[in-house]
């Protein structure tokens, strides 16, 4: 069992789905989406565990993140 980790996610506003879509950068091609905010976020947490199961699973090395994204307002 992989201990707990923390990701950076990047929540998306999807007009065409009206909804959100979200992104996990540091574990490519790990997506979700959701109709809510809230939903999207709910849904990529268990995205991102599926996601690092597998990894688990296929024997690859699940990434730590190093860094978080920061936002500068200018």
């Amino acid at each position: 069992m992989v201990a707990e980790r923390s990701y950076t996610v990047i929540l998306h506003r999807d007009e065409d789905f009206q909804g959100y879509w979200v992104e996990v950068p540091a574990l490519v091609g790990c997506v979700s989406q959701g109709k809510t905010k809230e939903d999207a976020l709910r849904n990529v947490k268990e995205a991102i565990a599926l996601h690092i199961e597998a990894m688990v699973e296929d024997g690859e090395a699940v990434p730590i993140e190093e860094s978080a994204k920061v936002e500068v307002a200018v």
